[in-house]
């Protein structure tokens, strides 16, 4: 260290260090520059006094401006929500039935029920509503309570076996495993699995005895299912729970009690009717 001292090249006071006899220099920073920092920081004063800034132990400080981003989202929601108020009011009112391919009505229902259907449906049934285990394929014309508007919408609103909602869809596939005999599981297993291959037509089902008594109530004595009852067809090759014999062997063992909410009672009238039509235009409403 040295004492400051002028540089006699530049005339500016120099720091006191020195390497080697190079001479540092106290070059002051340019005006415009402070002045700047300066302005930076009245500016951040100003912005913490007029937004909500401070943390506090149970909320921030409001600010003067009375500014929030909650207040923001809801007034851009409510915005939003009277832009399509009229689109609302007459999709409530309209008959789900009769509107048509084309229709301004019918597009708005289908874009509005593909954001409920993400938002709501997707984590069960699958971004592309093709379902996985236990979880119906919502793509394919196999439906276990009726895949018509009706029949949809009334599923959506009330749900399935939920204890919410009194007028769900209910039924309830025993669990054979408690009443009958290991042997007659395994026989019965082995002919449900075939019931859906190339040979099904070989097979009398009137003449499987276990079969009769125990499974033709619900799934028809045809073993064609039993729309009413959520009685799956297992003549076809779409299985819920899957179709591999150990799948199938639990499936009669234990039974199956999948359940699904009643969204009426937390989506409005009019997203229910959206996503109504949505999942009938995937493909697979009948």
């Amino acid at each position: 260290m040295k004492t400051p001292e002028k540089d006699p090249h530049t005339e500016v006071e120099t720091t006191g260090h020195s390497w080697d006899g190079i001479e540092e220099l106290n070059t002051p920073l340019p005006r415009w520059w402070l002045w700047t920092f300066y302005a930076t920081i009245i500016w951040g004063l100003i912005y913490i006094a007029a937004y909500p800034a401070l943390p506090f132990f149970g909320s921030t400080s409001n600010g003067f401006l009375g500014w929030s981003a909650r207040s923001s989202l809801e007034a851009d929601l409510q915005q939003h929500k009277d832009r399509h108020a009229s689109l609302n009011n007459t999709l409530v009112d309209a008959e789900l039935s009769n509107l048509q391919t084309g229709q301004e009505l019918r597009q708005y229902a289908l874009a509005r029920g593909a954001a409920v259907f993400t938002a709501n449906c997707s984590q069960c049934h699958g971004a592309g509503a093709g379902g996985t285990v236990g979880y119906p394929n919502l793509l394919d014309n196999d439906w276990l309570w009726g895949g018509s508007l009706e029949s949809i919408t009334y599923i959506i609103n009330h749900g399935i076996r939920n204890t919410s909602d009194p007028d769900a869809q209910f039924s309830e596939m025993p669990a054979f495993g408690e009443f009958l005999e290991e042997d007659d599981i395994t026989s019965l297993t082995q002919f449900v699995t075939q019931l859906a291959q190339a040979k099904t037509k070989e097979l009398n089902i009137d003449e499987n005895t276990l079969f009769v008594e125990n499974c033709s109530g619900c799934h028809g004595q045809n073993a064609t299912g039993n729309e009413s009852l959520g009685a799956p067809d297992l003549t076809d090759a779409i299985w819920l729970y899957g179709a591999d014999s150990d799948s199938v062997e639990k499936t009669i063992t234990d039974g199956r009690f999948g359940v699904m909410p009643a969204w009426g009672q937390r989506l409005s009238e009019a997203d229910l009717r959206a996503v109504s039509i949505y999942v009938h235009a995937l493909g697979g409403g009948e």
